[in-house]
């Protein structure tokens, strides 16, 4: 049982952490400056969130799973508004910098912009307490910190590969990376859509 929880647990974290992944890559291209620390800093808060959202799914499909099941239906439109919120402002702020001073510097993600990324692509990772509410509370852990181990790794390389895109993109990287947001936000939406359908 445990090979398969740890099984399972490797291929939901490589699924959970896709839109962390490529939001890094965003912010890693917003960001081609970014020093070290502030690699662990963003790595480390999605792989928190995306651990401690199916602990919360776990926990409510174990407590209040009628009140869970209505907040479901709103998880891809809270994703579509959050990303696309973030992405817009990312888009207008790139095409502000391309038109105005070259040499202006750019802007980068605060930790409430952060918090926010991290809320949005992980919040469809509280449907994965449907999946583990037949584990034990230590199960449920174990699956939660591999889920978070995966996506800080898979977050942090999304950073690295940004970054270095970012410097040969340069002005043009807060406008992709608007976009990339936007389309994470939509993909979101719309596959939980078809996946009701």
């Amino acid at each position: 049982m445990n090979s398969l929880l740890i099984v399972n647990s490797v291929l939901l974290g490589v699924g959970l952490a896709m839109d962390a992944f490529t939001v890094s890559l965003a912010n890693g291209l917003n960001e081609p400056d970014m020093p070290m620390r502030r690699h662990h800093g963003i790595a480390g808060m999605f792989a928190g969130f995306q651990a401690l959202m199916p602990l919360l799914g776990w926990l409510c499909v174990r407590t209040v799973v009628s009140y869970f099941n209505a907040f479901a239906r709103c998880i891809p439109w809270i994703a579509l508004l959050l990303l696309s919120y973030i992405g817009i402002k990312m888009l207008i702020e790139g095409l502000r910098a391309r038109h105005g001073s070259a040499d202006e510097p750019q802007k980068r993600p605060t930790v409430k912009t952060l918090l926010v990324q991290g809320v949005a692509t992980s919040i469809d990772a509280l449907s994965v307490g449907f999946t583990i509410a037949d584990y034990s509370i230590g199960k449920a852990l174990l699956s939660a910190c591999i889920i978070g181990a995966e996506t800080f790794g898979i977050c942090f390389c999304g950073l690295i590969i940004g970054k270095k895109a970012g410097m040969k993109l340069a002005g043009k990287a807060t406008v992709i990376g608007g976009l990339l947001l936007i389309g994470i936000g939509a993909e979101i939406f719309i596959s939980h859509l078809v996946g009701r359908s």
